[in-house]
């Protein structure tokens, strides 16, 4: 079993930043494929982000690449999603996740491990 807990939500204006972290307890962190999602008002979860088990890939979405970086400390348990340059559509519920499993990054339903969600609203 793997406990997520995100935090670092906030408003923010448009061009500004944010940097979210997610803690995670449970099952050695190390071995496990790191994901952030988010989900809009009214929209479907979408795939943001994700991190292999040594940091060694990263992964992103064409709408985030440039902008958003995401990063891990295996020593800390920690995750983190650096975001740059806000736009008000990265408005959202940011939701980080876990597997054991390598592949497959940006498919939701890959994903074992959830966290509550930290909100993100980006004002224009």
């Amino acid at each position: 079993q793997v406990t997520l807990v995100e935090s670092g939500g906030g408003l923010v204006q448009a061009g500004g930043s944010l940097r979210l972290s997610c803690a995670a307890s449970g099952r050695t962190f190390g071995s496990l494929t790191m994901g952030w999602f988010r989900q809009a008002p009214g929209k479907e979860r979408e795939f943001v982000a994700a991190i292999s088990w040594n940091g060694g890939g990263t992964y992103y979405a064409d709408s985030v690449k440039g902008r958003f970086t995401m990063s891990r400390d295996n020593a800390k348990n920690t995750v983190y999603l650096q975001m740059n340059s806000l736009k008000p559509e990265d408005t959202g519920v940011y939701y980080c996740a876990a597997k054991g499993d390598r592949g497959r990054y940006n498919y939701m339903s890959t994903y074992n491990y959830w966290g509550q969600g930290t909100q993100v609203t980006v004002s224009s």
